[in-house]
């Protein structure tokens, strides 16, 4: 299956060199569930009239039934030892981390977060809320990220959206089947479509590759050790 994976991935950054579509690094620093997620907004963009390309570096190559001519294609990032993107996931337009509305999910991402901004001097990242209360608890987590990132990064962390708790999520989840596909009109159903949306609008960089620079390692920033603890 690795091998398999590594043809894959060389496909793929053939695909991503000449493609002129969105390209989005989707991390979960301490999310199992954030296969699903990549998968239900794959789900939501191709019902949007997008052709989508999904990559899983945790082993999956590609989704059945989300195929396309990459227009936009989506990667399931894993990240090495060091908490940094792979040179796939690094080619990427954008890098959206998605966490639980559960304060040890926020700490560990924010944790992987500054590993991140470290390893590949990011200046800004995408967040979602996953499994959120309502939208105002999503905007509060939100909110706060986008307040200590600035404070103690210098990093934009820009609202992707949220997708509320929804006991069609677990139903879909037992059936192998995306929330989005199986019950269209459910409230996480309705988020994916949401931050579909929302990702097809957000602005391109001006190139879509790193220069060497930014992929070399930052110093650590002494700071980080009397940040508050977010919640």
């Amino acid at each position: 299956m690795k091998a398999a994976v590594n043809d894959q991935a060389a496909g793929l950054r053939r695909l991503m060199a000449v493609s002129p579509g969105r390209r989005v690094a989707v991390v979960g620093c301490e999310h199992a569930g954030v296969a699903m997620v990549t998968r239900n907004l794959a789900a939501a963009l191709v019902q949007a009239g997008k052709d989508v390309l999904l990559f899983d570096e945790h082993g999956n190559v590609q989704t059945p039934g989300v195929q396309g001519a990459g227009r936009v294609v989506l990667i399931h990032a894993a990240l090495d030892g060091d908490g940094a993107l792979t040179p796939l996931a690094a080619q990427s337009d954008h890098i959206l981390v998605v966490l639980q509305a559960q304060a040890a999910s926020i700490k560990a991402s924010y944790a992987c977060i500054k590993r991140l901004h470290s390893a590949h001097a990011l200046e800004r990242m995408r967040v979602l809320v996953d499994g959120a209360a309502d939208a105002a608890d999503a905007q509060r987590i939100l909110a706060n990220l986008a307040d200590t990132g600035r404070r103690y990064l210098s990093l934009a962390l820009e609202p992707a959206g949220w997708v509320r708790a929804d006991p069609h999520l677990a139903r879909s989840q037992r059936l192998n089947v995306t929330v989005v596909d199986a019950f269209s009109s459910s409230l996480a159903a309705m988020d994916y479509r949401q931050v579909a949306t929302g990702l097809l609008q957000w602005p391109q960089p001006r190139t879509n590759n790193q220069s060497d620079a930014q992929r070399t390692a930052a110093a650590v920033d002494p700071r980080w050790a009397c940040e508050p603890v977010l919640h």
